[in-house]
Formats: C-alpha cells, sequence, structure tokens
C-alpha cells in the first residue's frame, strides 16, 4: 500500500496519520500528517505506562507491590481483565495487563495507586507530556476512552515511545509480551504486528471510534531500530498492513527520510482538528470532525466570566483540579528548563478544566 498521499485541506484529509523515527537517533524517517490532531485511544497507555515507571525508578513503588481494585476501576468497560471490586492485582501484573490484553480496569487501578485518583493522574500525565516536548498532547483519563478534549499527534506519540526505550531500557523489554499469566491463566497479547513482525519489540495497539485503529510498534533488524506510529486506519488489519509497508519501507532504506529533522525538535503549531475516523457509536458527529476546539490564545469574555464564575465556586471540586493543574504545568516547566527543553505556553483557557465527563458517556472499547 502506497505511503505517498500528498498533503491536502483540512475538508478532503487524508485516511490516517503516520510518522516513522529512527530508535538509536531519533532521526524522523518518515511523516504524513504527523502535527494533526488526532485522538489517541489506548496508545493513551503507554504515557500511563511512562509514569508508572518514571515511578518504580523513584522508588515510589516495586514490581511487587499489590493494588486493591476500587468500584470505579471495576466498572471500566472493555477491554479489561474483568477485576472485582476489592480484587488485588501486583503492579507488574498490571504493566502486563495494559501491553497484552489493554486493560483498561487494570490502568485505572494503576492511575488510582499513583495519582489518589484518575483524575490527578492524568493531570500528571499531561504535566509530564509537556516536559517531554509533547506540546499537541492533552490526556483526560489513564485508559484513552472517548473524552473530546483528550487529543495528540502521531509526532507526539512518536516522541514518546522514543522517550519510553531511551529513558527505561530495563523496562522496555515489557512491551514485547505475548502473553501472561493471571488467576492461574494464560491471557494472550492481542498485538498481531509483535506477534508477527520479524524483528518487532512491542509496543501498543489503540481503537476507538472517533481515532480508528491506532498502532504504535518498534522492531530491529540488522541492527538497525525503528519506531513507529500508525493512526486512523479503518480496520485492524489495515493498521497492520499500514505498520509492515512503512517498516519494510525503513528497513528497505527506499524512504527519503529528513537528514536535519529530529523527533525532539518542536513543529510549527497549527490549528487543527482531530477527524472522527469511523462512522460507529453514539456521539458520532453528522460530518468527519469530532466536535472539539483547539486551545486558542484568547476567549470571549462572556466565556471567560462563566468559566472564572464556575471556578469560584466552594463546592466546585474542577477549583481543585485547577490548582493541581497549574501546579503541575509549574513542576513541568521547571523540570525541562533543568533539562534544556522548550515548554510551550499553556493557553489560558487549556488552564481552566472543567470535570465533566460528558465526553466519557459512550465508550467504543479502548484497546
Amino acid at each position: 500500500m502506497s505511503l505517498c498521499i500528498s498533503l491536502v485541506s483540512e475538508v478532503s484529509y487524508s485516511r490516517h496519520a503516520a510518522i516513522l523515527i529512527d530508535a538509536d537517533s531519533g532521526k524522523i524517517i518518515h511523516e504524513q500528517e504527523a502535527n494533526h490532531a488526532w485522538f489517541p485511544a489506548s496508545l493513551t497507555k503507554v504515557m500511563t505506562l511512562y509514569m508508572t515507571f518514571t515511578a518504580l525508578r523513584q522508588g515510589e513503588v516495586r514490581l511487587t507491590d499489590m493494588m486493591t481494585t476500587s468500584p470505579y476501576a471495576a466498572r471500566q468497560p472493555n477491554s479489561k481483565l474483568g477485576l472485582r471490586v476489592g480484587e488485588g492485582i501486583s503492579v507488574e501484573e498490571a504493566i502486563l495487563a495494559l501491553i497484552t490484553r489493554s486493560a483498561n480496569d487494570a490502568a485505572v487501578v494503576l492511575a488510582e495507586h499513583l495519582g489518589g485518583n484518575e483524575e490527578n493522574f492524568a493531570v500528571r500525565m499531561t504535566a509530564k507530556a509537556h516536559a517531554l516536548g509533547m506540546f499537541d498532547t492533552h490526556f483526560m483519563n489513564a485508559t484513552g476512552l472517548p473524552h473530546h478534549w483528550q487529543v495528540t499527534t502521531p509526532r507526539d506519540l512518536g516522541l514518546l515511545a522514543y522517550r519510553t526505550f531511551r529513558d527505561f531500557p530495563n523496562y522496555y523489554p515489557y512491551f514485547a509480551s505475548h502473553s501472561f499469566y493471571f488467576r492461574g491463566h494464560e491471557l494472550r497479547g492481542i498485538n498481531k504486528f509483535t506477534a508477527n513482525y520479524p524483528g518487532a519489540e512491542g509496543m501498543k495497539t489503540g481503537f476507538t471510534c472517533g481515532s480508528g485503529y491506532n498502532l504504535i510498534s518498534s522492531a530491529q533488524q540488522n541492527g538497525k531500530r525503528l519506531i513507529g506510529v500508525i493512526m486512523g486506519g479503518m480496520t485492524s488489519s489495515e493498521r497492520y498492513q499500514l505498520m509492515t509497508s512503512m517498516m519494510d519501507a525503513g528497513f528497505g532504506n527506499t524512504l527519503n527520510d529528513y537528514p536535519n529533522k529530529h523527533i525532539t525538535a518542536i513543529p510549527a503549531k497549527f490549528p487543527s482538528t482531530p477527524p472522527y475516523q469511523l462512522g460507529c457509536g453514539h456521539d458520532a458527529p453528522r460530518n468527519t470532525y469530532a466536535q472539539y476546539t483547539p486551545p486558542v490564545r484568547h476567549r470571549s469574555k462572556t466565556l471567560s466570566h462563566s468559566r472564572i464564575a464556575h471556578t469560584r465556586s466552594r463546592h466546585n471540586p474542577a477549583r481543585h483540579l485547577l490548582a493541581s493543574h497549574k501546579k503541575a504545568i509549574r513542576t513541568a516547566k521547571i523540570s525541562s528548563k533543568a533539562n534544556h527543553h522548550r515548554i510551550a505556553k499553556i493557553s489560558k483557557s487549556n488552564k481552566l478544566i472543567r470535570l465533566s465527563r460528558a465526553g466519557n458517556t459512550n465508550y467504543h472499547r479502548a484497546r
């Protein structure tokens, strides 16, 4: 399948987006609409895992630590392990459950264990993403289940995969897992690329009606390691075909790469709206684009006053999340400057976080 789809206007947006990078050098080998907004679906769980690996490295948790399943975690929709309220699961089991089965209940258990609750954990995920240079990414949950504010780009996810490989070489091999044992039974993985492609090392699948079929993959052949991201496959098989074609071309050196373009370079920003890839789901829009407005650097006085009044309410929990969000972003900026990273300015409208779960009422098997 051809990878050469010309750039087009937003109205006639191409069917998928992609990026391919050299995992050792960070050089971008191929990209297609790599800076366009997209819904991450369960590719979100790579960031959940990055946060978990960070906590392990800092000694906040251990692989053998047991976590308890809350009622909220147990209620998560498929894909999941089927954890029961009060059931215990170790940190290592949860890691393997996310990688092999894309288990939403295990992701929430990790989020609650590390962040107190999923909302706080999502704030930390966003702050960490910005500190890594993922400036076009915002997380609202740890699973990737649909939320109209949870957006990213192929480039940002490529950077996340690259940093995961570089920052956690001792935990990176988990992504190659094909199965794991839980409750005395073997649960096999769902990632067909990892199972079938020569030299494949992981990483993660994703699917919702809004995102289409997504895939992050890494593979190594003849001493060369590549990381690829495919977003918006129309079918599960198409995402694997697209990734296989892109990887084959990358290993075959048939792509015109960008010798001076690195995955950590900050791309030029442009407004974009994530496409709603598939026609399924109760929240499917009438056109091919989701009901999402990218953050802007200004806002109307009416909107400003209404949101300020909302956040000043004594009984509104959004007030506390707003304070946590600001503190997390400040921490990310300080950390980023220490590591010589640029931090994009967070728009005022992005700072005012509502706790509305309107975008989470229709679940579409984030897996």
